[in-house]
């Protein structure tokens, strides 16, 4: 795969405009990694750790350096209801192919009813759009990265598997294994899905006290957590109410 095709090389802080330390999300420790050392992408990206851990308030935060809503949708988009982004999308640098256009998407979890309101009340101009609302959560998600992910592009997705059955992950992961094939397009996710973690090719990064660790896919505390948990569920479940 050609990476002098993809259309962001690297992240860093903006060094005109730096966020104040000591202040959120500064004192996320992943958040600082990518402030003092910036972040080099390939074509593919995870990010996983727990809830609360920074991983959505980077991927958000690209997305918006990108130029992407940062409640879902591609360059431009307008849709907005209650903002609750961080700062740090505004002091991130994205060193950027100047032979690519820019083109992407981003597909975020937790606001997807509300984008799909947002999409039935701006239709395209050109041909009558997908009824989102009348599917199944998960069949609504992969028909929107089907209909959306298109061409080369970045496209950045916050934890799609809250939508997703197991087939439906397989099924996502498949669809963005095919976009990678072209070469040209480039995948940023968080999640913590250890199927849509398996993404081939991608540099999977462990987010968690330590900042951004690079880890195999085996090596992963949420793939040996899943292991451990379908051997042996009693187990965990006997440490429930201590």
């Amino acid at each position: 795969m050609r990476t002098d095709r993809l259309p962001i090389y690297r992240i860093a802080e903006f060094a005109a405009f730096p966020l104040a330390r000591g202040t959120w999300p500064a004192t996320l420790a992943p958040v600082a990694h990518v402030l003092e050392h910036g972040l080099d992408l390939g074509a593919a990206t995870v990010f996983v750790g727990e809830n609360g851990s920074g991983k959505s308030t980077l991927v958000e935060a690209i997305a918006i350096a990108y130029g992407l809503s940062p409640e879902g949708g591609s360059l431009g988009a307008e849709h907005s209801t209650r903002p609750t982004e961080s700062e740090l999308g505004q002091h991130l640098q994205l060193t950027r192919n100047p032979r690519t256009a820019p083109r992407g998407y981003f597909l975020r979890a937790e606001t997807m009813h509300g984008f799909y309101t947002f999409l039935e009340n701006n239709p395209p101009l050109s041909h009558r759009d997908i009824a989102f609302h009348d599917m199944s959560h998960g069949e609504s998600f992969i028909e929107l990265v089907a209909s959306r992910f298109r061409g080369p592009g970045v496209w950045v997705l916050d934890e799609p598997e809250s939508a997703l059955s197991f087939s439906g992950c397989l099924s996502l992961l498949a669809m963005l294994e095919n976009k990678l094939a072209d070469g040209d397009s480039q995948v940023i996710m968080s999640t913590h899905s250890p199927i849509l973690a398996a993404l081939p090719g991608a540099a999977i990064y462990e987010v968690g006290p330590w900042g951004l660790r690079r880890q195999d896919w085996q090596q992963l505390g949420l793939v040996e957590n899943w292991k451990s948990f379908l051997e042996a569920p009693a187990r965990f479940l006997d440490h429930l109410g201590d």
